[in-house]
């Protein structure tokens, strides 16, 4: 095997960045397979039936962003230029140690900055279907999750059986289980865990590459603030709870997801991808007896993106989030750019204050603190109205 090497400029990292590298170059010479991936349409169940593991590699960082300007528009989506400028700069462990990656068509700049990621290393795209409701969209997806199999196969030089789906269907629906139980501790009121503690509870637990042990870690974490509830919160006063909706917000977890609890609210959920907007959705597993490839397609093609077109799956999602949550007021967060999330902003608001009869406001923002004083502002006067 050849020697795996780190980034020449290495020791120039931030320390979270340098043990990631770390990490993953272990991972790397104990000999696993890494896939690296951007959404929630991915079926990560074929990369686990290839015993491989599959890595996120959604960009942050407004230093990743600006490296990306070279060769991307500058008036682009954050998410999409941090994660091509990590991938193109060495910056990104997961990129830098993958084998391949696997993509998938949600939004056009994601579509054409792929085509440059795959001068970098093999990139399997996914073609989404426009919507899921069109002639032939379910039958046109199969087959592309039957064409992700394939290249698995053909890339790694191995055969992938129904029985080694299967097994790796039903270990990611005990992870989606117990993902889901952890984000629903924002139920309980008062919650007692911030929204940026449970973000970056499940950020630090991609860390781990163990389903396993990322499912026992899950359970202690929810099984402990169950506790902490029950000790310390239960019956006492709760601030304002807020809803998260729109695009992922990994990137601005500290100018926005952060700023919100000091404040003076709560974040008690997220209805995006950072939530457990793919959790509450498991695969069909009577059906995989039978035709795992077709359980996988039906299940992601449920996944409630602006991307499709129609979308009122999000809506219904919303609205239950709402009342299960018991949510005061909610927060679009919309990347720079990010033309879908913008465009249904707009119904998203009317269900929200109309249907639902509870605050709304949106805030666009990008990875860079340039705004940081305008979303404060923005912000606190919305908290102040819920209280």
């Amino acid at each position: 095997m050849e020697e795996l090497k780190l980034p020449e400029d290495f020791e120039s990292y931030p320390e979270a960045r340098r043990n990631a590298f770390i990490k993953m170059k272990e991972l790397k010479e104990s000999g696993k397979r890494i896939v690296g991936v951007f959404c929630t349409f991915t079926p990560w169940e074929l990369v686990e039936a290839a015993d491989a593991v599959a890595v996120t590699l959604c960009g942050v960082g407004d230093d990743n962003a600006k490296l990306a300007e070279e060769r991307l528009p500058q008036n682009l989506c954050p998410l999409v230029k941090a994660s091509y400028g990590g991938a193109v700069a060495d910056r990104c462990p997961f990129f830098y140690f993958s084998d391949m990656v696997l993509a998938e068509t949600t939004c056009d700049g994601k579509k054409k900055m792929y085509e440059l990621m795959g001068e970098l290393k093999h990139t399997h795209i996914m073609q989404l279907p426009p919507g899921r409701y069109g002639a032939g969209a379910l039958e046109f997806w199969e087959k592309e999750v039957q064409a992700v199999r394939e290249d698995l196969e053909d890339f790694y030089h191995i055969t992938i059986t129904d029985d080694d789906i299967r097994r790796a269907i039903h270990l990611r629906n005990r992870e989606r289980k117990a993902a889901l139980d952890f984000y629903e501790l924002g139920r309980l009121k008062p919650t007692p865990i911030s929204g940026y503690e449970l973000d970056t509870i499940i950020l630090s637990n991609d860390f781990q590459f163990d389903l396993n042990k990322k499912i026992e870690f899950l359970e202690k974490k929810t099984a402990e603030y169950k506790e902490k509830y029950e000790k310390e919160c239960k019956g006492k006063p709760s601030r304002p709870r807020i809803l998260i909706t729109g695009c992922p917000t990994n990137g601005v977890m500290d100018k926005v997801i952060k700023r919100i609890e000091e404040l003076g609210a709560d974040i008690v959920g997220f209805e995006n991808c950072c939530g457990p907007r793919e959790k509450r959705d498991p695969i069909d597993e009577k059906l995989a007896e039978t035709d795992p490839i077709r359980a996988i397609s039906e299940k992601y093609l449920r996944v409630n993106c602006s991307v499709m077109s129609p979308n009122p799956g999000r809506l219904d999602a919303l609205g239950q989030m709402i009342d299960e949550y018991q949510v005061d007021g909610v927060v679009e967060v919309l990347l720079v750019a990010c033309h879908t999330f913008a465009i249904e902003s707009d119904l998203v608001k009317r269900f929200v204050t109309q249907e639902k009869g509870i605050p709304y406001t949106s805030v666009i923002t990008d990875y860079s603190p340039s705004d940081q004083a305008q979303l404060d502002t923005r912000l606190g006067a919305f908290i102040e109205m819920l209280q």
